[in-house]
């Protein structure tokens, strides 16, 4: 049994009596540095230009599937004068809801990145690359980062900062020893959470098929199909029809009541109270404080086209009460329309990319208009059809998304084991 001894750091613990704890900029042989903080001109082809999401999506590696786009010759200079890419640099995400996850860069390949990573790159006298990328993804660092990270839009950890956050300094000869021993067992575990990924992927597309398919061409397989004159929607059966949406919805324009409790649009929850939303979500959300009179009225049963309806569909409301201005309410005919089988719809890929098609100017809190709902032309069926379809659904996804969970759950449980391990390892407390 190795001696140990008191760190001095709360995250770090005991640490082996020959180790050492320093600042991370004691292992780089340069200050951390990131990309360029201009957005530029983006191309079809060029230059890669990799931001956060090629790191998040790349379990540990660069995914070059999720790159921001492409850069010309000329700016890609302009961000060689700052940084350039080597070997075995490690990129950690400082900004955003995925901030302190990392990666190696693998490639000689040109390529660049952008302002919300960090750049880590390692003084081989004194540290093993390999080591600081492991050492990161510890709890014995990231739990320092999210004590340090600062809130504005998005949580943000400046790069000095990083610079001060304390690891351990065993031997470079320890230091490449703990590299190669989680080298081994972390690609064993990666491979299950490939594999679990992998599955939970195919689960949802699965699940978005069954709607697509049983919002746009009913239940029956036996049923005659007919085109619907439409390229959203494409066939649909032939005893349907495709109508102007203000035949099925109409806009509720009424002032919010005075006795009116506030709601908040979630596409995770739909329409709900903004209390119930902050207790679930255990967040505080910006409140309406000034300017109420001008809030709208929503009844329990109306749709609302949100500010992200254009990436997640239309919400439907389970309450009555008042919601922001810049939402549009809409009223079910109910002698034509079933709420449950429109929730369906509203949701499924074809109709919001149809939505989408209504703008030529789609960007995160962009207010969609009743002019744009009405553009799309909509299915109309017999009510009964309507609920056959929805108790269908209804019945289906629900058993679909249990098994999501559960193997969401098991991936959790792995994932937590992962960082377990690399914790143990590379503060000492598990000898290799």
């Amino acid at each position: 049994m190795r001696e140990m001894k008191d760190s001095g750091v709360e995250w770090i613990g005991e640490i082996p009596e020959d180790w050492n704890v320093g600042k991370t900029l004691y292992a780089l042989s340069m200050p951390i540095t990131d990309g360029p903080h201009e957005t530029p001109e983006l191309f079809d082809e060029g230059i890669p230009f990799i931001s956060a999401e090629a790191v998040s999506c790349g379990n540990g590696h660069i995914d070059f599937e999720h790159i921001r786009g492409f850069i010309s010759q000329e700016f890609y200079e302009e961000c060689c004068k700052k940084y350039i890419p080597q070997i075995n640099d490690i990129y950690m995400i400082k900004s955003g809801a995925t901030t302190g996850k990392v990666a190696k860069v693998e490639t000689q390949k040109l390529f660049t990145i952008w302002s919300p990573l960090a750049v880590f790159r390692v003084e081989p006298q004194r540290c093993y690359y390999e080591y600081l990328y492991y050492f990161i993804q510890s709890d014995a660092y990231q739990k320092q980062i999210e004590n340090k990270w600062t809130y504005g839009t998005q949580q943000n950890i400046g790069m000095r900062t990083l610079e001060k956050l304390m690891i351990c300094f065993p031997s470079i000869t320890q230091q490449k020893l703990i590299a190669d021993y989680l080298d081994v067992k972390c690609s064993k575990i990666d491979v299950i959470i490939e594999k679990q990924q992998a599955i939970i992927e195919k689960l949802k597309e699965y699940k978005l098929s069954i709607i697509n398919e049983a919002v746009t061409q009913g239940i029956n397989p036996d049923v005659n199909m007919k085109q619907s004159g439409y390229k959203w929607i494409g066939s649909i059966p032939e005893h349907w029809n495709m109508v102007y949406a203000k035949q099925l919805f109409s806009q509720r324009k009424d002032r919010a009541f005075e006795d009116d409790e506030q709601l908040t649009a979630s596409q995770k929850y739909g329409i709900i109270s903004q209390k119930e939303f902050m207790d679930i979500e255990g967040r505080q959300v910006m409140q309406v404080l000034k300017g109420e009179e001008i809030l709208k009225h929503v009844e329990k049963g109306d749709f609302v086209i949100s500010m992200r309806s254009f990436q997640g569909g239309l919400e439907y409301s389970e309450v009555s009460g008042k919601i922001s201005s810049a939402y549009v309410m809409l009223i079910p005919n109910r002698d034509k329309v079933c709420d449950r089988y429109y929730k369906w719809l509203f949701k499924s890929k074809k109709y919001i990319s149809a939505l989408q098609g209504t703008s030529n100017l789609i960007r995160d809190g962009q207010a969609l208009r009743f002019s744009n709902f009405v553009q799309v032309y909509l299915p109309s069926l017999d009510l009964d059809e309507q609920k056959k379809i929805a108790d269908y659904l209804d019945d289906v996804c629900p058993k679909i998304d249990n098994e999501i969970e559960k193997r969401e759950k098991l991936l959790e449980k792995v994932l937590e084991y992962k960082k377990s391990l690399i914790y143990e390892v590379v503060t000492g407390k598990k000898e290799v």
